[in-house]
């Protein structure tokens, strides 16, 4: 597995790799690795010949700078996770190398980055489609991986390589849960024993609501969530949506011929954790 820093290197190694017939995929990260982020590189694996792993925390997609400072920084302990799994190039960039000057890039997703996420994390999803098209742009992968748990993040990938007509393949791959179902997050390393215990009430009201949705309407499931979520005093619902999983446009009624997926934030202190459920 080889490490570089730097545009030039990368291009290179990647340049030969593509001469020579292989194909590639790309999985993204900012780091502070864990089993979710092996699952993509595993899957990567199978599915190209010769895999890339980033490893960037992108300061221009934190709208809480205190969240930035915050953000774990792990690189010797992710080489150390990477080295066994199909990963055979990690990028691993300082700030200056991704952004020696200014991104005043301003893309426009519509509707897609004004709910959920978009609505709470103002500016998130332009300084997410800047470096991830940064990315693209040096890696130029076949196929690039991203977890389902950040399911609007995902959406929102596959308008951008729309728009930027790039020849990529967007394969979306399975939420990892630990075993009393938390979605894996590198943000879980910053909860407390007491708010760790109790994060997994998100997940468990979610598969209940799920169970509950031939009960009740869809306002009426949404309003049970939080209530059922804030009823725990280590949580804090931020927001439960209801959407289709194409535009994000939130679902009304059950019988919308539509694929529905839940998507919810939750505050556990000062720790914000999402995840979503599907509904068949």
């Amino acid at each position: 597995m080889l490490v570089v820093k730097e545009i030039k290197e990368l291009q290179e190694l990647i340049r030969k790799k593509k001469e020579e017939g292989n194909t590639v995929g790309f999985v993204p990260t900012m780091g502070a690795l864990h089993p979710g982020h092996l699952s993509l590189v595993n899957i990567a694996g199978q599915q190209s010949d010769f895999v890339v792993v980033s490893i960037f925390v992108n300061p221009t997609q934190f709208n809480d700078k205190n969240d930035l400072i915050n953000y774990p920084r792990t690189l010797e302990r992710d080489l150390s996770l990477l080295d066994p799994t199909a990963c055979q190039l990690v990028f691993a960039p300082e700030v200056a190398t991704m952004y020696p000057e200014e991104d005043k890039r301003q893309f426009n997703f519509g509707k897609l980055e004004q709910v959920m996420e978009g609505q709470f994390r103002p500016g998130h999803f332009n300084g997410v489609a800047q470096v991830v098209s940064k990315l693209f742009d040096m890696v130029k992968p076949d196929k690039a991986f991203f977890g389902l748990k950040d399911f609007q993040q995902l959406v929102i990938i596959k308008a951008l390589v729309k728009q930027l007509s790039m020849p990529i393949e967007i394969v979306p791959c399975p939420i990892m849960r630990e075993e009393d179902g938390l979605a894996m997050s590198s943000r879980n390393q910053r909860l407390s024993p007491e708010q760790r215990e109790n994060a997994p009430h998100i997940y468990q009201t979610l598969k209940e609501a799920r169970n509950k949705a031939s009960e009740m309407s869809v306002k009426e499931l949404k309003q049970w969530v939080v209530s059922t979520i804030d009823q725990n005093p280590y949580l804090q619902t931020e927001y439960f949506e209801i959407t289709d999983d194409e535009d994000l446009n939130a679902v009304e009624r059950w019988e919308d011929p539509l694929n529905k997926v839940g998507c919810v934030a939750v505050h556990c202190g000062e720790i914000r954790l999402i995840d979503n459920i599907v509904f068949e």
